[in-house]
Formats: structure tokens, sequence, C-alpha cells
């Protein structure tokens, strides 16, 4: 059983087990009922990449161009624009936190854009590789006080050199775990190849610390099913077209998934937005 399904697993019935009800949530369906959750706290999963550690899961079908897509949206193109993100990737679940302009406010690729957070990380870990304050955070509490949709979820990420190699560490306050949660860590594992790949080195071990990890009251049904299903064996391994050395020459098309094969049928869950 591969890595990624082994921590699925696992966290699913962590959850149902384990989990605690929340009240008064801020999330509510499209129908306006609230999106109550079971969570627990304080959840680490690593991979080391090197050793073709990739975080995909096999329970249920992960779209992986759409997820490169959009961290290429927040990252490289800096945007926080709906219809660039729609055009050029073919991502439209961010259209739930529009503010009314096509955009989603003052957060993610705006921030990143406003700030000046990639470009300055990219020349710092040339000059000092060994520095540990290579970080990148979204949170910004002065952009939250402009219209903004939803929060950073996935809001730090820290790079460290460990001799040929890239190590990354992403910081997140809360995962939707079955909808977003492998499509998280396997888009950051795409940036932290393309960090890599811009200042000279190999990708390394991707460490992913989960504050508040979850599963909504209308996906339990889905979780039950996960469960039931067989982990395929199989090897996925995401490659990086070696022609590519610029971190804003990287296409989503220069990521190719390899070896991953996934159970059917695709799995519907109502988003709480």
């Amino acid at each position: 059983m591969i890595k990624a399904d082994e921590y699925m697993i696992e966290t699913i019935k962590h959850i149902l087990n384990d989990g605690y009800k929340d009240a008064n949530p801020r999330p509510h369906y499209e129908d306006g009922t609230p999106a109550h959750t079971l969570s627990v706290n304080g959840v680490v999963h690593t991979y080391d990449i090197s050793k073709n550690e990739f975080p995909i899961t096999t329970l249920r079908p992960i779209y992986f161009k759409k997820a490169i897509g959009e961290i290429l949206w927040i990252y490289q193109d800096e945007s926080n624009n709906l219809n660039l993100l729609r055009d050029k990737y073919g991502v439209d679940w961010w259209d739930s936190w529009e503010i009314g302009d096509r955009t989603i406010g003052s957060c993610y690729g705006e921030t990143v854009r406003k700030h000046n957070l990639v470009k300055p990380i990219l020349d710092e870990i040339i000059n000092d590789p060994y520095g540990r304050r290579h970080i990148i955070n979204l949170w910004q509490k002065e952009d939250f006080k402009n219209p903004h949709g939803l929060k950073p979820c996935c809001y730090q990420t820290q790079f460290l050199v460990r001799g040929e190699y890239i190590d990354m560490i992403m910081y997140q306050r809360s995962s939707d775990w079955l909808t977003a949660g492998n499509i998280n860590q396997m888009q950051y594992v795409a940036l932290m190849m393309m960090v890599a790949r811009h200042c000279g080195y190999k990708p390394g071990v991707f460490t992913h610390f989960i504050a508040n990890q979850q599963i909504y009251d209308r996906h339990v049904d889905n979780a039950l099913e996960m469960l039931k299903r067989e982990p395929i064996d199989c090897n996925p391994v995401l490659e990086l077209n070696p022609d590519k050395k610029d971190f804003y020459s990287i296409t989503v098309d220069d990521f190719v998934l390899k070896g991953y094969e996934s159970n059917k049928p695709q799995l519907k869950f109502e988003l709480g937005i």
C-alpha cells in the first residue's frame, strides 16, 4: 500500500472514531444549512519525494493538473482573478468565494503580488542556502481589512536546504481532508519541485503540518465508502520537464504524473462555503 493511502485510511478512521463536532460553524452548504464537521487537531504527514513517496490517494480519482494550475495561479501568476483561473487552468471551484468583481479579493495570489513574497525567497535560497528564514507567509492580517474571500488555509511554507536537497514544510490552519487534503499536499509538492529546480537543488522531504483536520457531516458516507475500497498497488511519480530551469517558465504541461491508478467512480462532495 502506498504511503498516501496509509495516511488517508488512518486519518479517516482517526476522525470518525476520535473527532469532535464543532458548534456554530462559519461554513454553510449551498442550501444554507450549517456545514458541521468532525475534527482532530495537530496532524503531521511526511513524504520523501527523493524516494518517490508522492501524496496522491488511489481511493478516489485526484485530478492533478487542475490542482497544479491553482498553485501556479497563486504563486506564479500572483493573481486573484477568477477568469484567469478558469480560462488558463480550467478551475472554477473558487467561484463560491467571489467577492462580486470576478476576484477573491485581498488574499492568496493578491497577497503574493502585493507583498512580493516569492521572488526574494528564490534569491535568498540561491545566495544564502542554509538560512532558516526562507518563509512565504500568506497570513497578512492587514490584507484581511480589505474585501476578500476565504482566508488562506495553506498559509505558510518554509524551505530548508539539506545538501543537494530542498526540504519544504507546509503549515495549514484547516484541511477539508476528503476533498482537498491530497490535492493540497500534491500541489505544494509541485511548488517545492519548482523552487528546487529554479535554485539548483533536488526535491527532498515534504512535511505537512495540519492544525485542524476535518470531515464535513455530509461527507461521512463518502468517508465510509473510501474505507470499503481496496487501495491500488501502484507507484505514482510526479515528474517535471528537465528542460525547465526557471520558476516562472514552468507550465502545467511540464508536469507529468506516471504510474497512477485510482478507484472509480469519483465521489461527489457538497462544498462547505
